[in-house]
């Protein structure tokens, strides 16, 4: 147990009686995030991309109103190459002549599209459309870079909901 840990502890009360009540600082954050929620639906409730991506597993009201508003009109990307590139989570890859170095995400392009897609795949892996994909690189390069290759797949995903309106 860490120092943060035991004052966190110290200050709210022993874990056994864990309740809003001995941690009142926690339920200002769930009143926040349940009013967030409350407000989002109610604007995005006939977006039909917005329904749609919440089915892929790990996406949730708030990651869908965070892929709506930040990536808008999704019809300015050609396909979902163009979208991950957007986002930044392609690979960097310089060239010159017969030299070719590849390298790590470029993060160019939006922070915020990036981060939920990574986001929602930590828990769930994008659940069972990208789920053996990740378990394949994880096993292979790391958990690390299998979340960036899954939140590619979710991307791709999310394109194909705010698109078309189903995911495929």
């Amino acid at each position: 147990m860490n120092a943060a840990t035991t004052s966190v502890r110290q200050n709210t009360g022993s874990r056994a009686n864990e309740s809003d009540a001995s941690w009142p600082w926690l339920s200002g954050s769930y009143a926040a995030c349940s009013r967030t929620t409350r407000a989002t639906g109610g604007v995005l409730k006939d977006h039909q991309g917005y329904r749609a991506i919440q089915a892929i597993q790990g996406v949730g009201p708030i990651m869908a109103a965070i892929f709506v508003a930040e990536i808008g009109d999704v019809t300015r990307f050609a396909d979902a190459r163009h979208l991950c590139s957007w986002a930044g989570v392609t690979p960097s890859h310089r060239e010159s002549d017969t030299k070719v170095q590849r390298g790590h995400i470029t993060k160019q392009g939006n922070g915020l599209v990036r981060l939920a897609a990574t986001e929602a795949v930590v828990r769930y892996h994008g659940g069972d459309p990208i789920a053996p994909a990740f378990l394949r690189i994880a096993a292979r390069r790391g958990n690390t870079i299998a979340r960036v290759a899954a939140a590619r797949k979710l991307l791709t995903l999310v394109l194909y909901g705010l698109r078309d309106g189903e995911i495929r």
